[in-house]
């Protein structure tokens, strides 16, 4: 799966059911692995009103990758 692929997906927390946002970049290490997603809210007025900074899901976090979202346990 391409990061393209995710970056499509929304990213839903599990414990609360809460819209997080999506995918925007990844941050990998000099072997090729990825250490972290970063995660902001999609919505613009969102982002420049509440000011929320970026959240970063580790890939242990990511609990199911499916069609339209990314469940993760923030």
């Amino acid at each position: 799966m391409r990061l393209s692929d995710l970056q499509l997906k929304m990213v839903i927390n599990m414990s609360d059911g809460k819209h997080l946002g999506v995918i925007v970049d990844a941050e990998v290490n000099s072997e090729g692995t990825i250490n972290y997603f970063v995660v902001v809210p999609k919505h613009f007025f969102k982002r420049f009103f509440k000011n929320e900074p970026e959240l970063n899901i580790t890939y242990k976090e990511i609990v199911k990758i499916g069609e339209d979202v990314i469940l993760v346990n923030v």
